[in-house]
């Protein structure tokens, strides 16, 4: 427990940690104390003077170096000659604190009215208004009138591109340094300044690209005016016209909290997701989400969206009804017997995976991930993954975070945000082992070198090495990040393993703050791989068939089936040879062009289910709009093909599949809906009325989630290493770039605004 003090806020007495600022002990009792440059996530600069207030602390007897006392016996208090900015002050022991007197009523008017000597007044059309906390704060604590000539404002050009996505409205800047400050010091992309001074003070962009950073949008959101808009979402609708829904970000592993913002287009008589923004989980996200989570969300939406299902007849796909098409797909799967083969991407919900995997079970036909998919190593991500109360915010001052084969900022990027303020905020060290040079080499203790390929090669010879050199074994927590950059399956397993073997060693393995972070490329790698290949039902019934092998991916290509049943599958080569393929997709894809039977899904948006995060939280996402034509959820298709196998299992929606799940699969065991939706008060409290103080970020009524322990701690008596098997190198696309975060994708292409930024899929390896 950290050292309290006890001070007086409007005669509410209140005790807080030593270092609390004066701001954030009157919220801690729901005393507003309005700000436009302070931000909690910030540190603090008193540029604004919104904070002013009146701070007095006792007097102290210079002879006694004790407080004095009046007649009554009271502490004297001594108030400071002038007001004081409460967002720089911190607390003191018997402080006294006056936020409602008539000195600081005068001070925030006078305050309010100089800010709006230069504001335009342009409410009526300001993508801000509705939230605007200038708006807000005027109408509570501003004058009634102006006194400066509107003829006298200082004129821009209105809405100059900041870069592609940010535009800004340099007129409606109140130069709160906000958006500066987050790209200095969270983002560490230092690519926006002021210029000129007085009145022309205005904010630039001076890298190439402009704006060259993939947390821009984060400024938008703190951004206390209308100053900084995005592209997709400026002049398209009012706050007050959108219904908001709470959901998960797709994109990466990291699971980010968001919220979608709908509403009924009047003109196509449909609903649309209009902009996607943050909801605060202080365990996951925090209040921030990168631009590929912000943006990638016109595919909800698109055009060419699949809407019915579809049949091949004389040689070409036409429309069918659903009974049509289940009842083919039943009398084939009938015909097939167990020559059936499922295999299920890693964008679907955990509910749809488990169902997939259960009629697969059911028919004794075999059941994988896409071979294309990197989760060859999914069961030592789950053995020896962080610990179930892990919490990055605890990394610091006597913790390693080593960082091996992957590129934290491309493939996770909010997770790059946290870890790189563990390291340069708080202490921790940072060891790097890589091929190449990332980001996240500008913080590190150490660097370690090795060919492109040879990650596992490095980590089996040097790990002794390693624990003396880098202090490993003396780590208070250690947590290990890694990717498969230019490694084959194999290798990444090997990988893997190799990393888990340095956490036994060093007695890292099952503790609360240390254990494995796996670089994913989407949001439900581990969630798939739990439903479909890790479980002992899964494993003995694939290896009793002889079809799949559980161990080494791809092999399930190596078989034919008389059919290939393919859920959310996105590359082509990961289709099994088969004589009768169904494809269920959002998209004519070339797998679905090649398909008999073509089953159209919905997307995240249009649906609700849960999903398991690259560090094991479980969360639940919600249905935000309505089914785009005749889509229906994977799981329900999996029930309907299900039924007339004669598989009659009854489950009404998610809630009833998950319980089944928790049921069966021993790592989930213990979870529930209402588990993973309970949400708590966050510190520091968003998105709860007051805008001015964390910005347009949502509250979190959702659901926190809930991480599942791993084998390591489940079983800390049963922790035993690999044996150190090292397959021979087989580097894969080097002349290519490894995974980045706009590489192309059926998803990321249909996003208008990201277009420049898209990376082709020829140059990804």
């Amino acid at each position: 427990m950290a050292d309290l003090v006890n001070l007086t806020i409007d005669g509410v007495p209140v005790s807080v940690p030593k270092g609390t600022l004066v701001v954030d002990a009157a919220k801690k009792i729901e005393n507003d104390i309005p700000v436009f440059c302070y931000h909690p996530k910030l540190k603090p600069v008193g540029m604004c003077r919104m904070c002013l207030v009146d701070i007095g602390t006792p007097k102290i007897d210079p002879a006694t170096k004790q407080p004095v006392r009046d007649e009554q016996g009271n502490v004297v208090i001594a108030f400071m000659p002038k007001l004081t900015t409460a967002c720089t002050t911190p607390v003191s022991e018997g402080m006294v604190v006056r936020t409602a007197t008539e000195q600081v009523r005068a001070a925030r008017e006078d305050i309010l009215e100089f800010l709006l000597t230069s504001h335009p007044l342009d409410c009526p059309i300001c993508d801000k208004g509705g939230e605007c906390p200038l708006q807000n704060l005027t109408l509570g604590f501003g004058p009634g009138v102006s006194r400066f000539d509107y003829d006298a404002k200082f004129h821009n050009e209105k809405h100059v591109p900041l870069g592609d996505l940010i535009y800004l409205d340099r007129e409606r800047c109140i130069q709160c340094s906000r958006c500066i400050r987050f790209q200095d010091e969270i983002a560490d992309d230092h690519v926006l300044q002021f210029h000129d001074r007085g009145r022309g003070m205005e904010i630039i962009t001076f890298s190439d690209p402009p704006f060259d950073s993939y947390f821009g949008g984060n400024t938008t959101d703190i951004c206390p005016v209308g100053a900084l808009t995005t592209a997709d979402f400026r002049f398209k609708a009012r706050p007050w016209e959108l219904a908001s829904t709470q959901s998960l970000c797709t994109h990466c592993p990291v699971g980010c909290n968001i919220t979608l913002n709908t509403r009924l287009e009047t003109k196509t008589g449909d609903y649309e997701v209009k902009r996607i923004m943050p909801r605060q989980n202080e365990q996951v996200n925090e209040i921030w989400i990168c631009d590929k989570g912000r943006y990638v969300h016109h595919f909800t939406r698109a055009e060419d969206r699949l809407r019915q299902p579809m049949i091949r007849r004389d040689g070409r796909l036409v429309e069918a009804t659903w009974e049509q098409a289940l009842q083919l797909v039943g009398e084939r799967l009938k015909a097939a017997g167990t020559s059936v083969a499922a295999v299920v991407g890693d964008r679907i919900a955990n509910e749809d995976a488990y169902l997939v995997a259960k009629l697969m079970r059911a028919l004794n036909g075999a059941i994988g991930m896409s071979p294309s998919v990197p989760a060859h190593y999914a069961d030592v991500a789950r053995a020896f993954g962080v610990g179930m109360h892990t919490n990055f915010a605890h990394l610091g001052k006597g913790d390693v975070i080593l960082v091996v084969n992957g590129d934290v900022e491309e493939q996770a990027p909010v997770w790059f945000l946290r870890l790189r303020q563990a390291v340069v905020d708080r202490g921790a060290a940072l060891v790097i082992a890589h091929s190449r040079s990332t980001k996240m080499h500008r913080y590190a203790r150490a660097i370690h070198r090795y060919e492109p390929g040879y990650a596992a090669q490095w980590v089996a010879d040097r790990s002794e090495e390693l624990i003396a050199k880098d202090s490993l074994k003396d780590a208070r927590n250690l947590l290990i990040v890694f990717g498969d950059e230019q490694l084959d399956s194999p290798s990444a397993r090997a990988l893997a393993q190799g990393l888990a073997n340095l956490l036994i060693a060093t007695d890292h393995a099952g503790n609360a703050d240390s254990g494995l972070l796996p670089l994913y490329p989407h949001a439900n790698t581990q969630g798939v791989f739990d439903m479909t290949m890790g479980t002992e039902s899964a494993a003995a019934s694939n290896g009793a068939n002889g079809k799949v092998r559980t161990d080494a991916r791809g092999s399930i290509l190596d078989s034919q089936f008389e059919m290939a049943w393919l859920i959310g599958v996105g590359d082509a080569s990961d289709a099994p040879s088969a004589g009768f393929t169904v494809v269920q997709e959002l998209f004519m894809t070339e797998l679905a062009k090649q398909a008999d039977v073509v089953l159209p899904a919905l997307s995240f948006a249009e649906r609700e289910g849960t999903f398991t995060s690259g560090d094991r939280r479980v969360q639940r996402f919600y249905r935000a709009l309505p089914p785009l034509g005749e889509a229906r959820p994977d799981w329900w298709v999996a029930q309907e093909i299900a039924k007339r196998l004669s598989h009659n299992w009854g489950f009404q929606g998610p809630l009833h599949i998950f319980a089944d799940l928790a049921r069966s699969i021993p790592h989930y065991s213990g979870l529930s809906y209402e588990a993973i939706s309970e949400s708590e008060p966050q510190w520091p409290p968003m998105g709860r009325g007051d805008l001015y103080y964390g910005g347009t970020v949502y509250d979190n009524t959702g659901g926190l989630g809930v991480r599942y322990a791993s084998d390591a701690e489940r079983d800390p008596a049963g922790v035993r290493p690999y044996d150190r098997v090292v397959p021979e190198p087989t580097v894969v696309g080097l002349e290519r770039r490894p995974r980045p975060l706009y590489r192309d994708g059926e998803l990321v292409r249909r996003s208008a605004v990201l277009a420049s930024h898209i990376v082709p899929a020829q140059e990804i390896a």
